[in-house]
């Protein structure tokens, strides 16, 4: 197996790298480090996956079409983990374009290199806010997916359609992650634990959205890591059963899978800021707000269908894995508490 994970530079695609590398399987980075946040923390992760024996990074665009294709010839891919995007859903709001051209499009190379040169295999970052508005908790794949609240899950939900279309068309395998609001060490700046960390310890307001009364299915990038790599070696069975609520006539659900990718227990905001708080030695100060546009107000995922595929790893509890982020943070920025 040799893996190409887009997005290396960020988030997951980093956590991901490195797993891959200390399992001794080939791993292929790509990354663009556009300046949706800080470049520096994205190169750094890239540091420490360069030292590593089985990786390998390459600086390409993956909407440079020709260069992507190149790079998956070139090193002879068999299996592809697509998350480089455009993420965040409140930038969504104020500079849609970049999801249209790094999710629509960029995503649409991903799935032509796959065509062209008979990928094996496709796992490819959907997201948790395709479930739109949908209330009835908690969220299950089979749940109508057609009723995005902001552009960003459009784009997310688009790509699930695509997907679907080249996995029935080319015989592709295909599984979409739909992933819940993942959070640990080398984390997103944009993303609330790290803001409400950064606040906090630098006396700044913390704000809190719907008057602070949201919830989330916070996953810990551990957990998300094995979730994904099983997920990678497993084959997967044909299971038609949850989508035969929906009347789908399509011959190619067997190979193309959408699937929750969570910690499955349901956090109140509060508790998380008050944890953070807990580890830092500090009180917030909190600012609350109204519910802002785009926001979905809970979220909370359903794992029984991912349970038929492989085994669940023992989830980290939300306690843990703040505190595993504060020492990190402490650690990585030199602060003290």
């Amino acid at each position: 197996m040799k893996v190409l994970v887009t997005g290396a530079g960020g988030f997951i695609g980093f956590h991901l790298c490195n797993a891959l590398a200390e399992s001794k399987i080939d791993t292929f980075g790509l990354d663009n480090f556009n300046k949706y946040y800080d470049v520096n923390l994205k190169k750094n992760r890239v540091k420490i996956l360069k030292k590593k024996n089985y990786f390998k990074f390459s600086n390409i665009d993956i909407l440079k079409k020709n260069k992507l294709f190149s790079f998956v010839k070139k090193n002879k891919i068999t299996t592809i983990v697509h998350l480089a995007a455009q993420a965040g859903v409140r930038y969504s709001l104020t500079n849609p374009k970049a999801y249209i051209d790094n999710n629509i499009n960029g995503f649409f190379n991903i799935l032509e290199s796959c065509k062209k040169f008979k990928i094996k295999k496709l796992l490819f970052a959907s997201s948790s806010s395709v479930y739109g508005l949908n209330k009835k908790l908690p969220y299950k794949e089979d749940r109508i997916a057609d009723h995005p609240i902001q552009l960003y899950a459009a784009t997310k939900r688009s790509n699930e359609l695509m997907a679907h279309a080249y996995s029935h068309l080319y015989n592709i395998d295909v599984i979409g992650l739909r992933l819940f609001t993942v959070y640990g060490p080398w984390g997103r700046p944009d993303m609330s634990l790290f803001k409400f960390t950064k606040n906090i310890l630098n006396s700044n307001p913390v704000e809190l959205y719907n008057h602070g009364n949201h919830s989330r299915d916070f996953t810990y990038i551990d957990d998300a890591i094995k979730i994904l790599i099983r997920l990678l070696k497993v084959s997967l069975k044909p299971n038609l059963k949850w989508h035969k609520k929906e009347n789908d006539p399509s011959t190619s659900i067997n190979k193309f899978k959408i699937l929750n990718v969570s910690c499955g227990q349901r956090v109140p905001l509060r508790d998380f800021v008050k944890e953070i708080e807990k580890n830092l030695k500090l009180k917030a100060k909190i600012k609350l707000l109204p519910l802002q546009q785009g926001d979905i107000v809970n979220s909370f995922s359903s794992k029984k269908n991912l349970k038929k595929y492989i085994k669940i790893p023992r989830i980290t509890n939300y306690k843990q894995g703040v505190k595993k982020f504060i020492l990190w943070y402490l650690d990585y920025y030199k602060k003290k508490k």
